[in-house]
């Protein structure tokens, strides 16, 4: 019995090491161009749009409550933006928020 155990334990083992990954994508680090440009020009323009989203989200925070939707109104007008600002890699515009159609569906 146990040297039983142990030879299904050992192919198993032996099976689950030689496999390769199927659904890994291969890494490719962006251009150093583009890592500049996302450092230079676009990181502070959605840390703007943040703050501007911020200023926007306040002024219409009376109108969102009484129709109840301040966490939507919220996740796209600060979350989305500082998201993409401040958690996205750097260079990589390819990055996928999930969409706010499947946020809602999740939290319902």
């Amino acid at each position: 019995m146990k040297t039983e155990l142990m030879t299904i334990v050992c192919a198993a083992a032996m099976v689950m090491a030689s496999t390769n990954p199927a659904c890994a994508a291969p890494e490719t680090d962006p251009e150093p161009v583009v890592v500049a440009a996302d450092a230079v020009i676009m990181r502070p323009a959605l840390f703007a749009a943040t703050v501007a989203g911020s200023v926007i989200f306040v002024a219409i925070l009376p109108v969102s409550a009484l129709s109840k939707s301040v966490k939507s109104t919220a996740r796209a007008l600060v979350v989305a933006p500082a998201k993409a600002t401040f958690t996205r890699p750097l260079g990589d515009f390819d990055y996928a928020e999930p969409s706010l159609e499947s946020q809602i569906a999740a939290n319902n």
